[in-house]
This record gives C-alpha cells, structure tokens and sequence, in this order.
C-alpha cells in the first residue's frame, strides 16, 4: 500500500504541529543533551545556531573539561579557535594521542591559564615549546607528556620548573633514555611511566640504557602514593626502569599505596629491587600490587606484605599456586570486598592447591575458585586467560557456574577451553571436525553441521542447561569479553619478525563452536568482545546472532577461528557486520583471509567504523574494493592490512588511499605491507602508539591496568 505525496506531506505537517520543539526543554535536558557532542562542535557550529543554545554552549559544566583525544576531525585551525573562544574557561585539556597534530598547535594551550589537568601523551612537543607553555600554567596539577630523542631537560627555564614543581601527577612516555621532567616535579604523588625505547636505532646501532649527559638529577619520590610503570619489550627499557627505582630503593614513600611493574618477559630481580621490596614489606600498606613474574616466583615476598583496602591485584605469568593465593593475598577470605580487578592471566597454577607436580593441564580445584568469588564478591574485572582452566565433572563446581556468582562483572577474560560443558563432552562422541589436524597443509572434505541463524532456534538446539550459555545469561551487564585459545600467539608479535607457526589448541577447546558463540549475544551491553582460536567453529552463524542482538557492540576482534586453512565463516561475518551500526574498531586475524569486494560491501554498512586492521598470512586484498570502501566509509581513520600480497602492491595501495583521503582526515593513518617481510618491525616502529596499542598488536586487555589509573 503506497501513499500519494499529498497524503505523506499533510502526514508530516500533523507530527510537526504535535511534536515537541527541542528547544523547549529545559536548561538542564539540553545541557544533559549537549554533553555527548564534541567541544569543538559545541563551541564553533552550535552555538552559533541561535541565542539560547549560544549561552548553553559556553556553559561551565560543558567547558570545564574538553577532550580532544579521539576527535579525529579537529586540526589546527580548530584548536586555535577554540582556544580563542574559551580557553580561559578550560581547566582540564586532554590532547592524548592527537599525534596528527603540528606542533606548533601546542603554543594555542598557553590560553587555557586555569589549566589544571593536561594530557599531551602521543603529542608532538619539543623541549623549548614545552617550557614555554609550562612557564604560563601556573595552577597545573597534573600533566601527561612524551620524552622523545633530542629531549634537553636543560631548556626548561626557571618558570616552567617552578610549574613543574606543583605537579602533583606526571604521566611520561619514554622513547629515549631519560628521567624527562621527573627530576622538577618535586611535590609528585602519582608517577606514571612508560617505557617504550627501542633496543636498536633506526641505522641498526645498538642503545644503551645510560641516560644522556646532565642526566643525574635525582628523582623526589617523598610524597609518592602511586607508583606505575610498563615496560615495552627489550633490555633498554629494563635498564632505564632500574634507574628510578634505585631512588626508591634507598628510602620507600610512607604513604606509598599502589605500586606496580608490568614487564614481559624474563626481567630478573637485583639486590637493589630486593631491598626495595623488603622496605615496602616493613613500611607500607597497600591498595594495588603489580610486579613482574620473577619477583614473586619461589619468594615468600606476599607473606609478608601488608594490604589495606585493595582493588588491584595482578600476577600475570607468575607461578602462584592456588594454595598460596587464598593464603597470602586472600588471606582465608578475609578484607577483599574491596577488590575490583584481578589479573590472573598466563597463572596456570592459580585454580590448583599446588604446582609442584601439576601439569597444566590439569583439572582445576573448584574449591580455590569458590573462596575466590566469595571473598572478592564485588570484582568488576576478571582475567583468568592464557591458561588451561579445566572444569572436573562434579556437578555445581564448573568454573562458568561459579563466575556467574560475580553479578558486578563489567569484563571478563577465559580460556576457550575453560568453558567446555564436561557433562555434555562426556555424552557424546567427537565431532568429525575435531579430527580434522590444523594444518594449512592439503584441505579434507568434512560434513558441515549446520546451525539455524534465528536465535530462538539457535537456542533450542543448543542445550539450555549448557555452563557457558547460563554464565552469559547471568552477567547481562558485561560490558567486554574475551575468549582467548590458552595457546594462542598472534602471527604479529612486537618487535620481532611475524610468527609462521602457531600452537595447536587445547583438545577441549576443540568442543567450543558456532553454538557457544551464539550464547554471547545474551549481553546486550556489550561493547567489546575478542575471540581468538575456536578450532570447532564451522559456520559462524553464532556471530549473526551477536551482531542482532548486541547493538552497543564498538570494538570486535576475530583470530584464528574454524580451520586454519579456508575463512569458514566469512558469509556469517558479512551478515553480522550489516547489523553492526555502532562498531568503530575491527580487527580481523586468519590465514588465507581474502578482503574482497563483497566483504568490504558488507562493512560499509558499519557507518561508525573508524579503525580496521587485517593480520592474515597469504591473505589478499582486491585495490579496487579498498578504494571504494574508504570512499563510503567517512569516518575511517586508521586502515592497517598485513597480507600476503607483494609489496608493490602494498605500496601503491597505501600512497593512493592517502593521496585521495588524507587532505579531508587529518588523522589518516594508513600501513599495508606484506606480513613476512623482513622490514615489518622497521614499518610497526612508525604507526601511532594509540592505533599500535588499542587495536593493531594482539593482547589481553581485561584487568590489564587498575580501574581510572589516568583521566
């Protein structure tokens, strides 16, 4: 039945005589309203719209705060308006990771003279140009900055050194050795470092972790309350750490309450960190505890410190048993109400009594895991990954039935191999796919178990009384989840060459398929979901039924999933993505992928989207189809692909999509080139640490820091 336009206008001139004019509301709605608009938008477009909306524009609860760190369309001119405009209405500023940004944009911050919290971290900013905005914030509190080669503490003039010293909390990325501004900020409670120095310099020369002439100053950690540092891989950057904590190690802050260390890999213990961490047992009580896996290791260093009210626990890696984690941090179930956030990732022998003659893969002891939910009743983020967390066939003590306690959870990381229903593995046989060896070798015919793609059909096959379908129905408020193979390893590791073979999966994993995906679509807020090495996954019509039902859905990551040999589930994939309105982050691993015409037709229909990445060994991509779809897609910003194609290919690729886009998206940030080529590391060195560290690189993110560490 279709209606005469005549009909359709009179329809429309009726709701408009009975709608209600936006401009009605009250002060309060629209200031709730103009909240969720970016500043620059409130302060350049809309206010310019008419009078009223010019003085809630410029209201304080609006102007109070402005945060530029993932406005993609703001570029100089913009920022120098703004700063005009209300600048001296600005009392917190958070530029992190505007890494297209000039430098010269950072001279327009010495407007904003009430300045008391400033985030440059990924900005570009020079010694000289950072004295000279520091010299005119005098009420700076709390500042966010990257010390960068060539950095020359020496340049910083009286003034800004006296604006340094009222900082309070200082967040520095190190990419040279430095101690940066450290040494000025002499009143500091709360130190945050990153170590991201690289071992080797661009000509090959190898760094040293010394730092550079007129670097002696000592850092004044007195006041100390929170000590954070993460260090990237290499030795450099554990060379450099060990300077600032040598000041720690002589005389630990009274009023130290977190302290935290997150290092891969092996960073051994000195007898300067034992005394430091022999201080910190006999002086301090603490909130947060993080250290690195060789520090706790056969020590008995948790006996003996002392909690207060802790929300951050985190032993990734470490060798801690069960036995001693309801022990010695636990303590029998005691004054743990207050913890929110525990990382047990890479733990292998957390859930078990003890690891003396424990394989790990090994039935858990449910009993460990039931103190753990009972004493941290109130946990919002829980990582239990990169471990083999096997369920036993009692009845009740599943792993997913004793999480599904945890009603706060907000995140959540597993083993795929944890949330196998036993009971159900034990009643019937194999499945032809699990047969199937992992190998990209000669394919094998197999028979395709087909799954309805209605989620009430879907629900009604899968058996309702299955462990990870009632764990996904009890945590309705999860916001981000990660299932993670125990043994995955991406195929693009950080500074080093691409992996060309991976582990296989853990057996019961091999049990874990398009059903179980399908529980997911349950938690209608999710947000962010990972999922990487499902080997048993044959369709992936579970993913259809998530991108249905999950609408809030803005970050989706896809690794190794079904057969390692051919994109099982591409036509699935393609149909979840048309649903998925609200997705801005997709980053996408597996062997053989083919980026084609039809998958990139499929993801236009993602009009939020705004980074993509691809990682696939002997993947292709069609030119054309890339073109077309940066050309639909307005709001893309990032576009990483690391195919199999030639680098030619790769190259010209990049140059056309930056010379056709780049001039309307100042934040375009455009890498394709083979993954196997020998000069990866030498391109990943380039790409943005926001872009490389939220999407580009693989990594558990659940627990991975404490809750609101930085603003």
């Amino acid at each position: 039945c279709f209606s005469s336009p005549q009909e359709t206008v009179s329809r429309e001139s009726e709701e408009e005589s009975n709608g209600v004019n936006l401009m009605e509301f009250s002060d309060e709605i629209l200031l709730h309203i103009l909240s969720y608009v970016p500043c620059t938008d409130l302060v350049l477009n809309v206010r310019r719209t008419c009078r009223k909306l010019a003085t809630l524009c410029l209201d304080k609860s609006l102007t109070h705060t402005v945060l530029l760190q993932k406005d993609y369309k703001v570029n100089k001119d913009k920022v120098k308006q703004l700063m005009r405009d209300i600048g001296k209405e600005i009392y917190q500023l958070n530029m992190a990771g505007c890494y297209w940004l000039p430098s010269s944009t950072i001279d327009h911050v010495t407007r904003c003279k009430n300045l008391v919290k400033l985030n440059l971290s990924g900005c570009h900013v020079t010694s000289l140009r950072l004295s000279k905005m520091l010299s005119t914030l005098q009420h700076l509190r709390s500042l966010a900055i990257d010390v960068n080669p060539g950095f020359d503490a020496s340049q910083l003039s009286s003034e800004c050194k006296a604006t340094l010293s009222r900082v309070s909390e200082l967040k520095q990325t190190l990419y040279t050795p430095s101690y940066g501004v450290v040494p000025c900020c002499t009143s500091l409670e709360k130190l945050l470092l990153y170590f991201e120095i690289l071992d080797r310099s661009r000509e090959g020369f190898m760094l040293s972790g010394q730092l550079m002439v007129g670097e002696s100053n000592v850092p004044h950690y007195q006041n100390l309350r929170v000590f954070y540092a993460r260090l990237a891989p290499g030795y450099v950057n554990q060379e450099v750490v060990r300077l600032y904590l040598a000041v720690l190690s002589d005389r630990t802050p009274e009023n130290l309450h977190a302290f935290l260390i997150s290092a891969p890999g092996s960073f051994a213990e000195t007898g300067a960190t034992k005394n430091l961490l022999d201080s910190m047992a006999r002086n301090v009580r603490l909130d947060a505890l993080q250290l690195p896996k060789a520090w706790i290791n056969g020590s008995g260093l948790l006996q003996h410190l002392k909690f207060n009210n802790p929300f951050y626990f985190s032993f990734s890696r470490c060798t801690l048993s069960g036995g001693h984690l309801i022990q010695r941090v636990i303590n029998g179930g005691k004054d743990l109400k207050s913890l929110t956030s525990l990382n047990l990732s890479g733990c292998v022998h957390c859930l078990a009594p003890e690891s003396l003659f424990r394989k790990a893969e090994d039935d858990i002891d449910s009993s460990i895991l039931e103190s753990l939910v009972v004493s941290c009743c109130n946990l919002r983020h829980l990582n239990l990954s990169a471990a083999h967390h096997h369920s036993s066939e009692s009845i009740g003590n599943h792993l997913c039935q004793l999480l599904s306690r945890l009603k706060h959870l907000l995140s959540l990381a597993l083993p795929v191999c944890s949330i196998t229903d036993v009971a159900a593995n034990v009643e019937k046989p194999p499945m032809a796919s699990n047969l199937v060896p992992q190998t990209l070798g000669r394919k094998v015919r197999i028979g395709i178990q087909t799954y309805p793609r209605n989620l009430a059909d879907q629900a009604n096959q899968k058996i309702e009384s299955s462990v990870f379908w009632a764990l996904m129905g009890s945590l309705r408020f999860l916001e981000t989840l990660e299932v993670i193979g125990s043994s995955f390893s991406s195929a693009m590791p950080r500074n080093e060459p691409a992996i060309r073979n991976s582990l296989p999966p853990c057996v019961r994993a091999q049990s874990v398929g398009d059903a179980d995906v399908a529980a997911i679509s349950q938690l209608t807020y999710l947000q962010s979901l990972t999922l990487a090495q499902l080997p048993n996954i044959l369709t992936g019509s579970g993913l259809i039924n998530i991108g249905l039902q999950c609408q809030h859905l803005r970050t989706l990551s896809l690794a190794n999933l079904g057969m390692m040999g051919k994109v099982v589930y591409m036509s699935a994939l393609m149909d979840m993505l048309k649903h998925c309105k609200c997705l801005r982050d997709l980053r996408l691993e597996q062997p053989y992928f083919c980026a084609g015409a039809q998958f990139f037709q499929a993801l236009s229909h993602c009009s939020s989207l705004q980074r993509l990445c691809i990682v696939s060994r002997s993947g292709t991509l069609q030119s054309d189809a890339v073109m077309s779809f940066m050309a639909n897609c307005l709001e893309v910003i990032m576009c990483h692909m690391f195919m199999g194609e030639s680098l030619t290919v790769c190259k010209n690729l990049q140059q056309s999509i930056v010379r056709s886009f780049q001039a309307d998206r100042p934040a375009l940030n455009v890498v394709i080139f083979p993954l196997l080529h020998e000069d990866l590391t030498e391109v990943i060195r380039d790409v943005p640490m926001r872009h490389l560290d939220e999407i580009t690189l693989f990594k558990s993110r659940v627990a991975e820091e404490p809750p609101n560490l930085w603003w």
